[in-house]
């Protein structure tokens, strides 16, 4: 086995990251109040911000972020409920307009409350199945070791996912074809739709699970992005890589936080000004 490891963050990049992240934040909160009372999924949007901020500001460069490029890294989202957190990275970096973002769940928008495929835009899958995308993003990663493409595949799963048989499948599967070319990033916000995910499903340790399955595993603050960066910079060759991002659904805004009722929820008003008052960032 060969260890692949590269230099940390330094302070300025560190700075934009942050930055960025409070950007998304706002925006998601923004999305969710234009949305008006067809609402959104706020928790799960705002537990990925630091995730989709360090993958698309860092780890992915410019030219691996141009669908244009045949050769573009693919970022793959099983987990539909983060669509907020994933529209607002796509348009920092300039494959959704300000007019698209805008348009979010209205009528005749081309951006729904679960994403649609579209490659033009970066978007790589059409969510909504939950746990089809993993068995998908696996497939294209096993494309790109046929076909010796240099492309790599981030795959985006939620921890209450992880209850779908398929999932495990699609895990093994990695290990077994040795897809080094994937990094698989679990939110790991312990909460689902019906509630705490130790209640519903307890899973035990994940990463102690995927470690058996084969991949070289990374447990992080998925709120802190230098663990993130060194994650996503640490792998080992021959094995599929996975991070676990211990992440808070609803991070950043205090009412939201670790509450199973924001898993979707529609925001008013006031609760917007609220949560607005308490970003330390606002852009």
């Amino acid at each position: 086995m060969v260890e692949c490891k590269y230099s940390v963050m330094d302070k300025e990049t560190k700075s934009k990251i942050i930055t960025l992240s409070a950007k998304l934040r706002n925006h998601s909160l923004k999305m969710a109040l234009d949305a008006g009372k067809n609402g959104s999924h706020l928790g799960g949007g705002l537990s990925l911000v630091e995730v989709f901020a360090t993958l698309y500001g860092i780890v992915i460069s410019d030219e691996n972020r141009n669908p244009a490029n045949s050769n573009h890294d693919r970022v793959i989202i099983s987990k539909g409920h983060c669509v907020l957190s994933y529209y607002s990275v796509l348009n920092e970096f300039g494959l959704l307009s300000d007019e698209d973002i805008a348009s979010f769940e209205t009528n005749g928008s081309i951006l729904h409350g679960h994403a649609t495929r579209d490659l033009s835009r970066g978007i790589e899958f059409s969510g909504g199945s939950l746990g089809l995308g993993l068995s998908y993003a696996i497939g294209v990663a096993l494309a790109g070791k046929i076909n010796n493409r240099s492309y790599k595949v981030y795959a985006i799963v939620g921890d209450g996912e992880c209850n779908e048989g398929i999932v495990w499948e699609a895990f093994m599967s990695a290990a077994h074809f040795k897809l080094d070319n994937l990094t698989v990033i679990v939110d790991h916000n312990k909460l689902q739709y019906d509630g705490n995910l130790t209640t519903i499903m307890n899973m035990g340790s994940l990463k102690e699970k995927l470690d058996a399955f084969g991949f070289n595993t990374n447990q992080v603050d998925g709120h802190d992005v230098e663990q993130l960066v060194e994650a996503f910079q640490n792998y080992v060759c021959d094995k599929p890589n996975a991070i676990i991002a211990n992440t808070l659904k609803g991070k950043g805004v205090s009412f939201m936080e670790n509450r199973k009722e924001w898993h979707y929820s529609v925001l008013t008003q006031e609760q917007y000004d609220l949560a607005m008052s308490e970003q330390s960032i606002k852009i």
